[in-house]
């Protein structure tokens, strides 16, 4: 670990402490800032790290466009100023609804932006959303072509996916951005895939490393060691000294040599405080990358208003990780950290299975 000056741990400290007051408030009065549409767990992938184990599959039960411009309607009644919409899935375009439910969102005065893996975007597709109001785009790329096609489980993946990308930068969207996942058998192509990505003209490159969620805990020998995780951030930390629009994700705390160093802020978990979702069959949850069970979903916009279960739920969120788990008590870490993110949250022995502690610091 590389010596940090005392004045720059002075400063990072600081700010810490301003977000560690910022989060314990967040607990007593939850400001919705994004909400996430989940419109379908159908896909044209089969992503192995999938945290929702999404795939080429019909599902059935899914909530009509009626359904979701009903929770549109009430959240613009409810919620000043409006959460930025963040619509993903499965894959978002294959929801047989979408341009008519998001042209409805944009006409209420939603912003809105969408995670896909651009395989269906072409030009046609791409002038399409930029009519129905899309401000933003996050789109896919996990590797070299042949690498990524094996990881998602699409022959002909990668060049659809770049046709996309292409195609929504010629549309002028807001920002589009590429997110790579790392892994410890596609960290090895980190520099060739930035000569890649230094040649789009793309607004940022979002580099993140493989979640123990979904159908990645299928894949124990994909997890990354030690090594790889300093080499990724090492990696990304360069690029942005170098003033490339590379970051990490909004996840885990990252010690004093990375926090702020990888991302343009300080670690905190938004989910259930900030941030909400709304599932392909009307469940209510935080981020939907966290394990589905009964202490999770708070609810269903069938039964009852996504407004009453935001203002009357979402307990478990609302207190940190490291209050339940068995694996955090105690530590010294605790005042930045809160126990990490609920996604990577074990909730069937209530420890938490991603930690930097003896990796980073």
């Amino acid at each position: 670990m590389n010596q940090i000056p005392k004045e720059i741990i002075d400063m990072k400290t600081a700010h810490m402490n301003r977000v560690a007051m910022y989060r314990n408030g967040l607990y007593k009065r939850p400001v919705l800032k994004q909400l996430f549409f989940e419109f379908t767990q159908n896909c044209n992938e089969k992503c192995f790290h999938c945290g929702s184990s999404c795939g080429m599959k019909r599902v059935e039960g899914e909530l009509e466009k009626e359904e979701w411009m009903a929770i549109i309607d009430e959240v613009a009644e409810n919620f000043k100023p409006k959460p930025m919409l963040c619509i993903t899935g499965g894959e978002p375009l294959l929801y047989k609804d979408f341009f008519e439910v998001m042209t409805y969102a944009k006409n209420k005065g939603f912003l809105w932006g969408m995670t896909t893996n651009a395989t269906l975007v072409n030009a046609e597709v791409a002038g399409r959303l930029k009519k129905a109001g899309m401000r933003t785009v996050s789109v896919s790329i996990d590797g070299l072509p042949e690498t990524h096609d094996t990881q998602r489980g699409l022959k002909g993946g990668y060049e659809r996916a770049m046709a996309g990308i292409r195609a929504m930068i010629d549309e002028g969207f807001e920002h589009v951005q590429i997110t790579t996942v790392v892994n410890h058998e596609n960290i090895g192509q980190l520099d060739a895939l930035f000569d890649i990505m230094d040649k789009i003209d793309i607004d940022s490159w979002r580099v993140i490393n493989l979640e123990p969620i979904g159908r990645a805990l299928d894949f124990p020998e994909k997890m990354m060691t030690k090594d790889d995780y300093r080499r990724l951030f090492s990696f990304i930390k360069e690029k942005r000294e170098q003033n490339y629009p590379v970051c990490y994700g909004c996840t885990h705390y990252l010690g004093m040599e990375y926090e702020r160093e990888v991302r343009d802020w300080y670690f905190i978990c938004s989910a259930g405080r900030t941030t909400a979702s709304v599932m392909s069959k009307g469940d209510v949850g935080a981020c939907l990358d966290i394990e589905r069970n009964d202490r999770t979903i708070q609810g269903n916009v069938r039964q009852e208003r996504f407004t009453d279960i935001w203002n009357n739920k979402f307990g478990i969120f609302r207190q940190d990780p490291d209050n339940i788990a068995k694996n955090c008590k105690d530590c010294e870490h605790h005042g930045f950290c809160a126990g990490g993110s609920w996604h990577s949250y074990d909730f069937e022995n209530d420890r938490q299975r991603m930690c930097f502690k003896d990796v980073l610091f």
